[in-house]
């Protein structure tokens, strides 16, 4: 597992910080951790998949 950040998958996704705490908490982008803050930790792997999907879809 590839950890990262909130602040990471916003700049990876192209969205603001809001925009990834609300995929967490909708559970359409899962976190697989809490660092130290209780800020969730994601895994690259769903974040790049997660974004195939919402592509094929029509956007983020």
């Amino acid at each position: 597992m590839t950890p990262m950040t909130t602040e990471q998958v916003a700049e990876f996704l192209g969205v603001k910080v809001e925009r990834v705490k609300r995929l967490a908490r909708e559970n359409l982008l899962v976190a697989k951790d809490n660092d130290a803050d209780g800020q969730p930790i994601f895994d690259k792997t769903d974040v790049e998949k997660y974004k195939e999907l919402a592509q094929r879809l029509g956007g983020i």
